[in-house]
Parts: structure tokens; C-alpha cells; sequence
């Protein structure tokens, strides 16, 4: 680590700010610090990557946003849990947990009927959408103008809606 006097002194006088911003990332006061000091050290470690006359705290905001965002998709990979309960209850209960796939099942038996209702017209073009397929491709392929190819999927995700109203949540 490199960082020359004044720019330690550029990045330090950001502290205050980007501890607030961190708070408003973490939720916490514990991994707001660990944040601010993480990007602290990735800036004085990076600092030959710095041009002057960038704008130094859209820069550190960027390195804070980048840190948060690969340590949650890192905790989310790894299945981290985190037990906020009192005395970490969850994790002191000592109970085995298994994940119930009956529920499902069911729900993929109540979609795949719901699908099987539609008409030809709706499902062709909706399944394709759904399997990764753009508009133009789909039009292409069915050999049906744009506009009734959007205007065919959005009819079926109306009907696929009021077909499986029973799962949606206000």
C-alpha cells in the first residue's frame, strides 16, 4: 500500500460520509464500520487507478457499492444464516430443518394446468418469451406481426393471473 499523504487525507476527509452511506447499505453498525474500512483500504491500495480530477466520492461510492453488493452475493453462494433473534434461537435450537417440496409440486401441477388451458394462440408465443426468446424472434418464427405477438403474450399472462389468483399475495 502506496497512498501518498494528501491522498490519504482526501479519501480519510470521506469517512463521515461514506459511513453514512454504508449504514444505508448494511442496516448495522458493525458491518457499516467493516464496510467504510474495507473501501478505505481498497482505495489506498488502488490509488494508482485514481485520475485526478475524478470525482473522489462518486469513485469511493462506486468501491462501497461494489464491496456490499460481492459480499452479499458471496453469503448468498454459501447459504450464510444469519440469526438476529435473542441468544441466536434458531441457531441454538439444536432442531433439524427440512425443506417440504410437496408444496411445490403442487403449485407446478396448478401452473402446468394452467398453461394447458390456455389456447394454442397464447401458450406458443408465451412459452417461448418465458424460455428466453425476444418478440422479434418469436414473430419470426411463428410468422405473425410484432404487435400480436406482444399483444398475445400479455393476453396470456392476464389469463395465467386469473388462473392462478390463488397464489398471488397483496
Amino acid at each position: 500500500m502506496k497512498a501518498t499523504l494528501p491522498f490519504k487525507e482526501l479519501v480519510t476527509d470521506e469517512s463521515r460520509p461514506l459511513r453514512a452511506f454504508a449504514m444505508k447499505l448494511t442496516q448495522d453498525h458493525e458491518e457499516a464500520n467493516d464496510l467504510v474500512q474495507d473501501t478505505m483500504l481498497k482505495a489506498f491500495v488502488n490509488e494508482e487507478k485514481f485520475s485526478e480530477g475524478t470525482n473522489l466520492k462518486g469513485w469511493l461510492y462506486t468501491i462501497m457499492k461494489n464491496i456490499f453488493i460481492n459480499k452479499y452475493r458471496r453469503a448468498m453462494k454459501s447459504n450464510i444464516f444469519n440469526d438476529d433473534t435473542d441468544n441466536q434461537y434458531y441457531l441454538n435450537s439444536g432442531s433439524n430443518t427440512s425443506r417440504n417440496e410437496g408444496d411445490g409440486n403442487l403449485v407446478m401441477k396448478d401452473v402446468n394446468n394452467a398453461l394447458s388451458g390456455l389456447s394454442e394462440n397464447l401458450r406458443t408465443p408465451f412459452l417461448l418469451s418465458y424460455t428466453g426468446y425476444k418478440y422479434e424472434e418469436i414473430a419470426a418464427k411463428l410468422k405473425i406481426p410484432l404487435g400480436t405477438v406482444k399483444v398475445r403474450i400479455h393476453n396470456a399472462r392476464k389469463e395465467l393471473m386469473k388462473k392462478l389468483s390463488v397464489y398471488q399475495t397483496r
